[in-house]
């Protein structure tokens, strides 16, 4: 009885550590590393779908798994669990992850895009400007880089989120709402922004613009930049050379993006338009903005503890010598 518990014990604890560490071996000495990506995060589905990242690690054995999430908040949840070693999102999601327990690490960095994301409301609505959201009911996904243009935009008009009544949704979820008139107004990022604007008419109360800059991050699990900085560095070196082409390639990007989508080459032409690639290190002038961001949130108490971004960042050194790995 005492040797069968034991086997039973053994063989628990081998399964759940292949569901806390996606990172295994595969066949023999193949590898899988699992990228998260959201459903509209253009640089990683353009990765995706040219295939190059997998064509630059499979001589070392290594295969790729992608999964789709409808946002940054769910991506990192995954991370948590070890479901996901690498993926990107706006700069709210990790703060909220961070304060709650999550080893991530900030391993790139892309530009801020001030008019990637807007507050939108329909464009008969008596709402004029973002004074006028006091008491009304506004969507958004929460945790996500919609919840900073919320709270930033909201800050500069003088309330907080305690003045509106904040629903919070998904961008399938919100989007419905939205046009069913349950919402007042819908606070979205690209290309979700620039579908709404194409099918509904809409009125933009607010954007980035002149509020506080933003950028976007590339994050992995805390044991993944430990245990394989050199296939990180990799994913990286890869995205940089992808993001350079595309913001030189609008057109082809929305071509590519648009079967993936599901979503007309029109409406993902306006969002190429509008977004800025260009992966970068984490910078010392970027982590002091992402920290401004998690002192803004901590201030408002829509985190429950400070944190401090400094201590989450791995440096990363473009176009490395060092070839992808294991160590």
């Amino acid at each position: 009885m005492i040797n069968s518990l034991r086997r039973f014990t053994h063989l628990l604890t081998f399964l759940l550590t292949l569901t806390l560490y996606p990172f295994v071996d595969a066949h023999a000495d193949n590898k899988i590393v699992t990228i998260g990506f959201q459903k509209g995060s253009g640089l990683l589905a353009v990765l995706k779908a040219q295939g190059t990242l997998e064509k630059t690690l499979e001589t070392q054995k290594i295969q790729l798994n992608w999964i789709e999430f409808p946002a940054g908040p769910q991506l990192l949840e995954a991370l948590h669990t070890g479901n996901v070693d690498f993926g990107y999102t706006g700069a709210p999601p990790p703060v909220f992850a961070q304060a709650a327990g999550v080893e991530l690490m900030y391993v790139g960095a892309e530009p801020a895009s001030p008019g990637a994301e807007a507050i939108v409301v329909q464009k008969d609505s008596p709402i004029k400007n973002v004074n006028e959201l006091k008491g009304k009911k506004v969507a958004f996904q929460k945790g996500s880089s919609a919840n900073l243009l919320i709270v930033t935009a909201l800050r500069r008009a003088g309330l907080t989120v305690n003045d509106i009544t904040p629903v919070y949704l998904t961008p399938a979820d919100a989007r419905a709402a939205f046009i069913s008139g349950s919402v007042d107004a819908w606070a979205i990022w690209d290309p979700y922004f620039a579908a709404i604007a194409q099918s509904v008419p809409v009125r933009v109360l607010a954007d980035h613009q002149g509020l506080l800059p933003a950028n976007s991050f590339y994050e992995a699990s805390r044991r993944f930049t430990q245990q394989y900085p050199a296939v990180l560095s990799a994913i990286l070196n890869e995205l940089a050379k992808t993001g350079a082409w595309a913001t030189q390639h609008p057109q082809q990007v929305a071509s590519i993006l648009s079967g993936q989508l599901h979503m007309p080459e029109a409406t993902l032409l306006t969002w190429q338009q509008r977004v800025h690639y260009g992966v970068t290190p984490v910078t010392p002038d970027i982590v002091g903005r992402q920290q401004e961001i998690a002192d803004l949130f901590f201030q408002q108490k829509l985190i429950p503890k400070a944190v401090r971004i400094s201590e989450r960042v791995w440096l990363w050194s473009p176009a490395s010598t060092t070839t992808a790995g294991t160590h």
